[in-house]
């Protein structure tokens, strides 16, 4: 063992983490935990990360990165298993792993796909997220350092299978707020169409958690048109009721999200929609959660994050009338299965249809619309290959 990065939460610490393997290639045995804070229980897993490399472990160097760490640095760093801690201020810099300068990135070892950071921080204020305070304010990758990073990707194989990179997903905190500080006037449909235009050899690009009410003109028509964009919109809807979406001060109403969701499936039938839901927000009553869970259904949501409200310390959610943890957790599993239903009955609308899969290590892949299909045994990962199913079993197509 050489380097051993445990990564938490979103798919920019999975970028992030890539980068900071590369740092790390050349020097001491080290692990890292890039952790998360987007709930009390991430932060909870977090610390048992360390815990557990620790004993795993117990003669390399343990750092702590992530959110988690950056909000709650004293803590951290006062883990007995921790030998330090980087703030995410500091975490792309060479210098803060001992590096004299930054690699070219590379795929995961661990992932078919390339995780391209596009933006982090977020310049908005919902009352539930701790996040704008481990990343800060937005900050956007301009264009051409954008188009530098996909081309590494692209341009690398992956580890131990000689396989091009046939899939960039965009990630960010904020995605769709790219180019919003820039002076270029431009925005993240911009950046899509040049990253279209400047590889035109690339089979798939796919765009992380959307904020619906960012999603500009030229983004939604290249979403809902381009064949080489992926036909999956993640949103970032947490709440189909107007007053808990007040409370959390979201930007979207209820009829807003169920409006955009109608358009996209009314431009491209085939995509997949899905959606990020907070069960048992505080002040939540039975006839709000009644909403939460019409909402899947009005919008189609067939990937669904359903996320169990816990109280952040330091955010304005915490300081408002708590729903019963039971509650919420009964809430959480009534969200999660009617995601499950809508799901099932999606999954069953692709039953003898042909799909372009990527295939995954597991012996799994996703097609385009992001369903999970059993690929043929030997298929490397990392290959496109094209998959009938005939039926589905636990949620896979065979």
């Amino acid at each position: 063992m050489s380097v051993e990065i445990v990564s938490l939460g979103c798919r920019l610490n999975i970028a992030e983490s890539e980068a900071i393997r590369g740092f790390l290639a050349d020097g001491p045995p080290t692990v890292v935990v890039n952790s998360c804070a987007v709930t009390a229980e991430a932060v909870r897993q977090s610390r048992r990360a360390v815990r557990r490399l620790r004993r795993e472990h117990p003669d390399a160097r343990l750092v702590v990165t992530g959110c988690a760490a950056t909000i709650e640095e004293q803590a951290f760093s006062g883990m007995a298993e921790v030998d330090a801690v980087v703030l995410n201020p500091a975490k792309l810099a060479p210098e803060s792993w001992g590096a004299v300068a930054a690699p070219a990135p590379s795929p995961s070892a661990h992932h078919t796909r390339a995780f391209v950071p596009v933006q982090t921080g977020c310049d908005h204020a919902c009352t539930f997220c701790i996040i704008p305070q481990g990343r800060g304010k937005s900050v956007s990758l301009p264009i051409v350092d954008v188009l530098q990073a996909v081309n590494s990707a692209i341009t690398r194989t992956i580890p131990e299978r000689h396989l091009s990179i046939h899939e960039v997903v965009l990630t960010g905190v904020d995605v769709t707020s790219w180019g919003t500080e820039l002076t270029t006037g431009q925005r993240l449909g911009d950046l899509v169409l040049a990253i279209l235009d400047a590889f035109p050899d690339l089979p798939r690009l796919r765009l992380s958690s959307l904020d619906g009410v960012e999603i500009d003109p030229l983004l939604f028509d290249l979403i809902t048109t381009h064949p080489r964009v992926m036909p999956h919109v993640h949103l970032s809807l947490q709440s189909g009721d107007d007053m808990i979406l007040k409370r959390m001060k979201r930007r979207h109403s209820r009829r807003d999200a169920i409006k955009l969701a109608q358009r996209l499936k009314a431009a491209r039938p085939d995509i997949a929609i899905g959606a990020d839901l907070i069960a048992g927000f505080p002040t939540e009553t039975e006839e709000m959660h009644a909403n939460n869970l019409s909402i899947v259904r009005e919008c189609s949501v067939v990937h669904g994050h359903i996320f169990p409200y816990s109280p952040r310390p330091g955010t304005p959610a915490a300081r408002m009338p708590q729903v019963a943890p039971l509650l919420v957790r009964e809430r959480a599993a009534e969200l999660r299965a009617v995601v499950a239903q809508e799901r099932d009955h999606w999954l069953r609308s692709l039953v003898g249809k042909p799909a372009q899969v990527l295939a995954e290590r597991d012996g799994t892949g996703h097609a385009a619309h992001f369903a999970t299909y059993r690929v043929p045994q030997g298929t490397p990962p990392g290959q496109l290959v094209t998959c009938t199913p005939t039926r589905i079993i636990e949620g896979i197509l065979e």
